[in-house]
């Protein structure tokens, strides 16, 4: 059972398993691990570190690729048969999903001949993995994740492409944007400091919990992409993306944080009254202003000008600007 404020939920029944997810140096291990106390809950960490072609792989992707990918869709789904074994004991945390296997083959393996072998292979596994209840997409921008992984300063990611890193980025964006298996909880990351700063590791356990009451976020749009996925180690030698894609890429951004922030108001009426004894409560007033202002954000991107009828209440007024007198 975990308590949180008045609210008592009983995870272990209705949400046990739960899967951070997110690029590569987003933070996915380290939440993983500083969340385990707070919702009394065994962790599950990726043993990537065990994969002997990890090294070679980062050195010459095009290589490496295949026998790096086996190895870690049999590892991890060894991992996972394990998962209704830990389930019996508690809750469970873990630091990757098993879809992700499948995003890190078809951009990293080059060959058609070896891509559909292991597509075979992934089709026979992922049957018998049992899908998480939660997932919690850590998402943060390309200079952010590079930023990151400089400071883990692991010896085999010191040489960590940028491009790479925008690829793979854009993959979780595609998975995502079609993720419709599960719960899916996103957490913009950019300006938060988990490990430092204690506040923004109770922000994110407070959403946690609210969608564990069972707010369920509004579904994603499916998304007809032009591009298909390419290897990484093409990007410097084809065409950039076009900037009205680019453009798009950052409108579903703003469209994944405004439906986060939907969750949060839902979350915050499933536990408590609108207005108490004391007004309106903090959690509601914040929860309400991040709506107001990513749902201006994604009217400013989208060049959608905003009713204003209602703007004395909002401060919203045509054109999707506030009322800087308010």
């Amino acid at each position: 059972m975990v308590v949180g404020g008045d609210k008592v939920l009983s995870i272990t029944t209705d949400y046990p398993y739960i899967a951070i997810e997110g690029v590569i140096g987003v933070g996915k291990t380290t939440l993983a691990r500083l969340l385990r106390s707070a919702f009394k809950a065994e962790t599950m960490l990726e043993a990537f570190d065990a994969n002997p072609f990890l090294s070679d792989f980062y050195a010459d992707r095009s290589r490496y690729a295949f026998q790096t990918q086996l190895f870690f869709l049999l590892s991890r789904y060894q991992q996972q048969q394990t998962t209704t074994a830990r389930l019996q004991r508690g809750p469970l945390l873990t630091d990757y999903f098993f879809e992700k296997d499948r995003l890190f083959a078809h951009l990293n393996i080059n060959s058609a001949d070896e891509l559909a072998m292991y597509d075979r292979l992934y089709e026979a596994l992922s049957e018998k993995v049992r899908a998480p209840d939660l997932v919690i997409y850590l998402r943060a921008r390309v200079d952010t994740l590079m930023a990151r992984i400089a400071m883990r300063d692991r010896t085999y990611e010191r040489q960590m492409d940028r491009d790479y890193i925008a690829a793979l980025r854009q993959g979780y964006e595609r998975l995502f944007a079609s993720y419709a298996m599960t719960p899916l909880l996103v957490i913009e990351s950019d300006e938060l400091d988990f490990v430092r700063h204690p506040e923004d590791l109770s922000t994110i356990e407070q959403r946690i919990r609210s969608t564990l009451s069972g707010v369920r976020q509004p579904p994603l749009p499916r998304i007809a992409f032009p591009m298909p996925p390419r290897p990484a180690w093409k990007l410097t030698t084809t065409p950039p993306v076009e900037p009205q894609s680019e453009a798009n890429w950052q409108a579903l951004g703003d469209f994944l944080a405004l439906a986060e922030a939907v969750g949060r108001i839902g979350g915050t009426l499933a536990q408590q009254a609108p207005i108490g004894p004391a007004g309106v409560p903090d959690t509601m007033r914040a929860a309400l202003g991040d709506a107001h202002r990513l749902l201006v954000a994604l009217a400013r991107r989208t060049g959608v000008k905003l009713e204003s009828s209602g703007a004395a209440e909002t401060g919203v007024v045509a054109g999707g600007h506030t009322d800087e007198r308010s």
